[in-house]
Formats: C-alpha cells, sequence, structure tokens
C-alpha cells in the first residue's frame, strides 16, 4: 500500500468515526407514521368530497388539495420540518412530489420571477416529468399499434 492509499484509508477511517449513526427502525417508524398521517388527511378530504361530488371529481378534488397544501407549507416552511422530522415519509405522498416542484422556486424568488421562480420550479421534478411523460407517449402509441394490428 502506498502513502496515496494509506492516507486516502485513514480518511476513510476518520470520516466513519465522525459520521452520526442513524436509528434505522425510528427512522422507518416515523416514515410510517407520519405517511400514514398525511394519507389519512388526503382520505379525509376524499370522504368529505365525496359526499358532494361524483367519485371522480372527488379524487380529483383530493389531489388538487392535498397537492396545494404540500406547496402551501413547503412556501411557508413547514414542510422542510416535517421531512427532517419523517424521512422518507413525507416523500413518497403527493404532498412531496409537490415539495419537490416547489422548493427549489422558494430557494430562488430572489432572482426574480422569470430567472428565478420560473427557470427552478422544476429543476427537480422536471426529469421525472419529461421521463415520465415521454414513456406514457411511448407506451400509448405501442398500446395504439397493438390494438389497431392486433394480428401481426
Amino acid at each position: 500500500m502506498n502513502l496515496k492509499e494509506k492516507k486516502a484509508k485513514e480518511y476513510q477511517d476518520m470520516v466513519k468515526a465522525h459520521e452520526p449513526r442513524t436509528n434505522l427502525l425510528k427512522n422507518c417508524i416515523f416514515a410510517f407514521v407520519v405517511g400514514g398521517i398525511i394519507c389519512d388527511i388526503g382520505q379525509a378530504f376524499l370522504n368529505l368530497y365525496s359526499m358532494y361530488f361524483p367519485k371522480d371529481e372527488a379524487q380529483t378534488l383530493t389531489s388538487i388539495t392535498m397537492i396545494f397544501l404540500g406547496a402551501f407549507l413547503t412556501g411557508i416552511g413547514v414542510y422542510d420540518k416535517i421531512g427532517r422530522f419523517a424521512g422518507a415519509g413525507s416523500i413518497v405522498p403527493i404532498t412531496g412530489f409537490s415539495n419537490s416542484i416547489v422548493s427549489p422556486a422558494v430557494e430562488y424568488k430572489k432572482e426574480g420571477f422569470v430567472f428565478g421562480v420560473g427557470s427552478k420550479m422544476f429543476l427537480i421534478a422536471g426529469p421525472v416529468l419529461v421521463y415520465g411523460i415521454s414513456t406514457s407517449i411511448l407506451i400509448g402509441l405501442v398500446y395504439y399499434f397493438v390494438k389497431i394490428f392486433p394480428k401481426i
């Protein structure tokens, strides 16, 4: 082992020694509980909307409400605190997607609406949207042509 490799190993050992330990069980429980609470809130909105609207409209209104709540809580700085506490429990529901779009926009709002908010809004979610939409178009085309030409 040469000197460079020895220094690299020493550095890695030092990093491991000072790395904060995580409690995996505690983190999983927090993620499960907070994710469940977010889903319970969504279910409560769905139940409420289902009393006044048809099922499809109630589901759409629930999604819109949860996206709004995620964006609103991100804008006032509450969702980041929930995320630090819950970890993946706050990322998985639709509110986490809303948070991933709004967070960069809020961070860069000082640069203006066009070059700040507008250009940074889809910084994280943009690739997900592009690949998701592209894949859905390709799958739709394949489905369309398979349906038109079933015997080929």
